[in-house]
């Protein structure tokens, strides 16, 4: 199960991910989403545990708890939603 972890202080590291949510079982992957300009943390990561049952767990048991200063938020992850392309190219109607 795919788990979103938001709110997350811009300090968190993966291993910071990793080590909490240890706690409730096996996790396969821990990532934390960063600007892609900046590089710096966007403040929400992901966790995914392969048992249904520890990672069900893991969501009620840290869902409004403090991680490094914060209080996170934590739920099942939705699927990504495919948003339309940007058309980025220049506008040849306003000449």
């Amino acid at each position: 199960m795919n788990i979103y972890i938001g709110n997350l202080a811009y300090t968190v590291t993966e291993d910071d991910l990793r080590d909490a949510f240890s706690e409730f079982g096996e996790v396969a992957n821990a990532s934390i989403i960063n600007d892609k300009f900046s590089g710096r943390s966007k403040g929400f990561g992901f966790v995914e545990m392969p048992k249904d049952s520890e990672a069900r767990e893991a969501i009620e048991s840290m869902n409004g708890k403090d991680l490094n200063g914060r209080t996170v938020t934590v739920n099942e992850a939705k699927p990504r939603e495919e948003r339309p392309r940007e058309d980025r190219s220049p506008r040849r109607d306003r000449y």
